[in-house]
């Protein structure tokens, strides 16, 4: 590893203005997962791709994948003008617990708040059921005499001496980031400025993370975990982005890097560095913007977004080419995947489920003889067990290969070779032979099950967020979603299903198409009957001049978009539903204008309106950033004979349990018209597609693969 420069110097390297990616720029789009780290450079309209195994060093794997598509395209490193990464580095130190020793300082009585959380039990059946343990343990969480009221109101000084004091405390224990707290600072941060003021002249070198700065919004024990969060993987993420900033020197890429949030935009590694805890969904968030697009060129209105790697699946709802979007987000569920058996984060995020049940998910058989698959996952080391790098236990993609979906020869592009025997073995002795059933039996039991564990995410999240199923198409990428479109989609009800070019690595291309964009919340409460459209107008100038602050590092800030929102509820709820509002100045006559607004969000969420109760604001946000234009939708091609099979091979039907012959196509051989039957494995370097019986496959005008179902006639039933 060669010496580490100064980081200032190398964050903002080769920054320039307006680096939005566009189709004559010459861009290298990184995405770290926890199995495969994925490339894509495009240049000229051309683009190369490259999947290779994350390496426990994540740098390491972001410099190999790096070379390899560099190696493709014969582009030399200086020439590329943009690198765009996102990573899972933040979300798995948390799910991990393999981030830094963190102190917080909070109002004095409140220490426990992170403890107490919610004060209630998220399964109440479970007599056994543990909590999953604070960030923070108690002997590094420290009260400081101080208080303000709910309207920001000093009614107690901060104590600097006491500060001191428990800053030696700190000091003593050798803690290596802080996170500061304190009761209502989301009204006026005073307070945690001037601690912050000091803890830095007291604790020099030590990170710090203030309430008010990661996440300025009402709930105490949300805005703390947050920012214990963000504490706890910012010595990690600082530390990594330092190192692969030398190492992208050093290899010649000079060019600007930024950042994929969990909201879809992109930032600068400066915002990440001292934001980090924003970047925890950042791989998913490329792949809805990929979803997005996709829906846009083929004209589809209602898409479900299905991005299936090797270690989790998201499933994100898209309707009007909008994803689902959110202001809150658990991370590392401990306690069979349950809400609030993890950290609550307040942070803007594109809403999806995250289920554990990718390609690495391990299968096991429980007490009652079922079949279980996941959330735990073999990752990228030691792997599935045919990978033959030390994994015993079987895995999803055992399954597949044991029922033929996956040849082992073609996995990866050919860059990591699989052992079918391996396979065979692990999912006859962990399933099928604690079951009582061959091998080829228990691949199937377990590819069965995997898709059904999806179905009932993707319904559930549905009907929390009030979709049905509908009309509804399907985007499927990742490196193991087009293996399970098509028993997904049957179960679900979904007759469309598209699989675009370079799916094995969609969240990169994703990265790509994304939006240089930053959003700042505030909470301040306002009741309609007394709305003071000055107040609000002056909060949203400063919100929109901090936000400008982020996105002129990294782009012109000429034509940028801005996009408001009021988190609004009935006075007495206890949880807010987000309402648009136009960006212009208000006036007294925008409180009518917002109550009906709330009561039409309110009315599609649930159904109905509450006469009679009074609606009010608890928090208000503003979104600044490039707009993209989506694509226009892409013409159908005219219809072209078929193409001719490169082969064929025995592929499991997992309906009669059979193994029949299906015919193998490449999919670099495939043009746009051509039309075939299923069943059918199309097969490229990082995935391959099943196209089950019930499909009938297509190539649109953009070279996707769109599978129809069949219609069912009387004599099939």
């Amino acid at each position: 590893m060669i010496a580490c420069r100064s980081f200032a110097k190398l964050s903002n390297a080769g920054m320039t203005l307006n680096t939005i990616p566009s189709p004559n720029r010459i861009t290298l789009a990184v995405d770290i997962g926890g199995t495969f780290t994925d490339a894509v450079l495009e240049a000229d309209g051309k683009r190369f791709t490259a999947k290779v195994l994350t390496s426990g060093a994540p740098e390491v794997g972001f410099m190999a994948a790096a070379r390899a598509v560099l190696a493709q395209s014969r582009i030399a490193p200086t020439a590329i003008e943009l690198i765009i990464h996102g990573t899972t580095l933040a979300t798995n130190a948390l799910i991990e617990r393999k981030g830094a020793k963190v102190g917080l300082l909070t109002t004095d009585g409140f220490t426990d708040s992170l403890e107490i959380a919610y004060e209630h039990r998220f399964e109440q059946s479970d007599i056994f059921m543990q909590r999953p343990s604070p960030l923070v343990p108690r002997h590094l969480r420290l009260g400081v005499p101080e208080r303000l009221a709910s309207d920001g109101s000093v009614l107690l000084a901060l104590d600097e001496v006491a500060l001191a004091e428990q800053a030696e405390r700190l000091r003593a224990e050798k803690v290596e980031a802080v996170a500061v707290g304190f009761l209502h600072c989301y009204a006026n941060p005073d307070h945690e400025r001037r601690a912050g003021e000091i803890l830095s002249d007291l604790l020099p070198g030590v990170p710090l993370s203030l309430s008010s700065q990661v996440s300025p919004e009402i709930r105490e024990y949300d805005r703390i975990s947050t920012t214990v969060a963000n504490a706890y993987v910012l010595p990690l993420m600082s530390g990594y982005l330092k190192r692969l900033r030398v190492d992208l020197t050093y290899a010649g890429l000079k060019a600007p890097l930024l950042l994929m949030m969990s909201s879809g935009g992109m930032t600068t590694v400066e915002t990440a560095r001292r934001f980090p805890i924003r970047l925890v969904e950042s791989g998913p968030a490329g792949g809805a913007i990929l979803a997005r697009q996709i829906a846009a060129e083929c004209g589809l209105d209602k898409v479900l977004s299905f991005d299936m790697g090797g270690t989790t699946a998201k499933i994100c709802y898209i309707d009007d080419y909008k994803p689902q979007l959110s202001r809150n987000f658990e991370v590392a569920r401990e306690y069979r995947f349950l809400k609030g058996s993890g950290f609550p984060l307040r942070i803007p995020v594109i809403d999806m489920v995250e289920i554990g049940a990718g390609g690495g998910s391990i299968a096991s058989v429980d007490t009652l003889g079922r079949i279980n698959v996941g959330p735990e996952s073999a990752g990228a080391d030691p792997g599935p067990a045919a990978y033959n790098r030390g994994g015993t236990r079987p895995t999803v993609t055992d399954a597949d290969i044991v029922m033929g979906r996956i040849d082992p020869v073609r996995f990866a592009g050919g860059t990591v070779a699989l052992d079918p025997a391996m396979a065979v073995k692990a999912l006859d002795g962990g399933v099928g032979g604690l079951l009582d059933i061959a091998p080829e039996q228990a691949a199937s039991g377990v590819s069965q099950i995997v898709d059904e564990t999806m179905a009932n995410a993707a319904s559930v999240h549905g009907v929390e967020l009030g979709r049905d199923m509908e009309g509804r198409a399907m985007v499927a990428f990742g490196g193991a979603a087009p293996l399970h479109a098509c028993q997904l989609a049957e179960t679900l009800g979904i007759g469309t299903v598209v699989i675009p070019t370079g799916a094995g690595v969609g969240s990169a291309i994703g990265f790509l198409r994304a939006n240089i964009a930053y959003e700042v919340a505030r909470s301040r409460y306002m009741d309609m009957r007394d709305f003071d459209a000055e107040t609000v107008n002056q909060l949203f100038a400063g919100m929109h001049a901090e936000a400008k602050a982020v996105i002129q590092m990294g782009t012109a800030t000429e034509g940028l978009k801005e996009t408001r929102t009021a988190f609004m509820r009935y006075r007495g709820q206890g949880h807010e539903i987000a309402v648009p509002l136009a960006s212009r100045e208000l006036t007294a006559a925008n409180a009518a204008t917002l109550s009906d607004g709330f009561e039409r969000e309110y009315a599609r969420l649930f159904g109905r309106t509450i006469p009679g109760l009074t609606h009010e604001v608890m928090t208000w946000t503003l979104a600044l950033g490039t707009d993209r234009p989506l694509p226009k939708r892409a013409a159908e091609p005219s219809p072209v004979a078929g193409a001719t099979p490169s082969g064929s091979r025995p592929i499991l039907n997992t309906t009669t349990g059979v193994f029949e012959q299906v015919a193998v196509i490449e999919r670099a051989q495939l043009r746009p018209g051509q039309a075939l039957p299923g069943p059918l494995m199309i097969v490229e370097d990082e995935t391959s597609t099943y196209v089950s019986a019930g499909f009938q496959s297509r190539i649109n005008g953009l070279g996707y693969i769109v599978l129809s179902a069949k219609e069912v006639t009387p004599q099939d039933e």
